[in-house]
């Protein structure tokens, strides 16, 4: 479970400039050390190599490299388009977070400096007879580096912003956030129960932003917990839209207390400060976002204007690995001294299977509602997994497949596709 600070740390590395940032340092960086470096080579490694061989390599290698950057990010963009108008707009925050892209674009733009600052420095006269022989050790490294992330781009730009690659981004983030939900189920804290009523002396703490909650730092809530002596009750889970007067979390006094209004501000500064708002939704605790984002991309595939029922079958292939993940989770009791409780005085909603079933079936149901092949492999995978684990999805299952199959039955042209589809109808035994 990460802090805000870690998360927020996390996301700042995911931006493309950072990791481009990052390299640019270290070229420059090698490119001037050479000046300083020469004075602890033996004189036995010096051999001369003249200015116009290195300048002439760096030349060749500096104007390659801007070429090769402009190509690529325009590369890039076309992938950001191919992702959008191929699968989701949602998706192209995973595109633009690829770690391949962005290692190879941070590569030729740090080549580029590295190639900028040696003839810079070269021709200046920084650069004695060991020095050069640094220099150009480094570039053969840095032609190296280059050969390397050339070839892995080339083979890259095979998938990079196709349907398929970018539908393995989405499912891998969604089965990372359901992993990490059945390893800490309540985000680490208790359960907070569905009957669960205000008490008496709760006290609700209100957004004062607009926007989707990203992050909640539950380990901040608990020190504050713990420093006020009070229980705090999470109303609302990362993915839930905010504004201010909405009612983030009621704290709950373990004794009888009166705050002032300073010692109130502290607390409403404490308990917000925990919760991270966003402009759009993220992937890492939000779990019902991941398949959000898969059935929007069977349901666009699913659209009269792209007519590919192949990605919806698919998709649904896709769901039956990742409901797999979520058969192991775990509705703890409140009273419950499970280990994976690491927030004792925190309380955190259960995430609902019959939601996260609701986000990715019945969007591609009703949008595959006219299709006999998609509403065959909608029962089929219901099927399978509540076959494979009854306890956690047979009732479930049972009553999303029995809604599926009223609404194709007023879709479907003919009676006996109705009739193909009732017979394969996956039933509670």
């Amino acid at each position: 479970m990460f802090s805000k600070w870690q998360w927020l740390f996390i996301r700042f590395t995911h931006k493309l400039w950072v990791r481009a940032a990052l390299f640019a340092v270290m070229a420059i960086v090698t490119a001037l050390i050479a000046a300083p470096v020469e004075r602890l080579l033996p004189e036995a490694l010096s051999f001369q190599i003249s200015v116009a061989t290195i300048d002439q390599i760096l030349d060749i290698l500096a104007t390659s490299m801007l070429t090769v950057t402009t190509f690529s990010l325009g590369v890039m963009v076309s992938a950001f388009t191919a992702a959008s108008t191929g699968t989701t707009p949602r998706a192209t925050q995973l595109v633009r977070e690829d770690p391949i892209t962005q290692n190879v674009l941070a590569t030729f733009l740090g080549a580029f400096l590295f190639s900028l600052v040696g003839i810079i420095a070269l021709n200046t006269g920084v650069y004695g007879e060991g020095g050069r022989l640094v220099l150009f050790a480094a570039t053969l490294l840095v032609i190296g580096i280059i050969l390397v992330a050339i070839l892995h781009w080339i083979e890259h730009l095979s998938v990079l912003g196709r349907v398929s690659e970018t539908t393995d981004q989405v499912e891998v983030a969604a089965a990372n956030a359901l992993h990490a939900r059945v390893e800490h189920p309540h985000l680490g804290a208790r359960c907070l129960p569905e009957d669960w009523q205000r008490p008496a002396n709760g006290f609700d703490i209100k957004s004062e932003s607009t926007g989707y909650i990203c992050h909640i730092d539950i380990a901040s809530l608990q020190e504050t917990a713990d420093e006020l002596k009070l229980n705090i009750n999470v109303l609302l889970t990362p993915g839930s839209f905010v504004f201010p007067g909405k009612p983030l979390a009621c704290v709950e006094f373990k004794e009888k207390e009166v705050l002032n209004s300073e010692q109130e501000a502290h607390l409403i500064n404490r308990v917000t400060s925990a919760y991270t708002t966003g402009k759009t939704r993220s992937f890492e605790q939000d779990p019902r976002f991941g398949l959000i984002v898969l059935s929007e991309i069977a349901s666009r595939a699913l659209s009269p204007a792209v007519n590919d029922p192949g990605t919806a079958i698919d998709v649904l292939g896709r769901a039956v690995r990742l409901f797999c993940i979520w058969r192991d989770h775990r509705v703890l009791d409140d009273d419950d001294d499970d280990e994976s409780i690491c927030f004792p005085s925190v309380r955190v909603p259960a995430l609902k299977t019959s939601d996260l079933i609701e986000d990715l079936f019945m969007p591609v149901a009703r949008d595959g509602a006219g299709l006999i092949e998609i509403q065959i492999r909608v029962q089929k995978s219901m099927a399978a997994l509540g076959d494979m684990a009854p306890e956690a999805y047979c009732d479930v299952m049972a009553h999303y497949a029995e809604l599926a199959v009223k609404r194709a039955s007023q879709s479907l042209a003919l009676e006996e596709e109705v009739e193909q589809l009732k017979a394969v109808q996956y039933k509670k035994d």
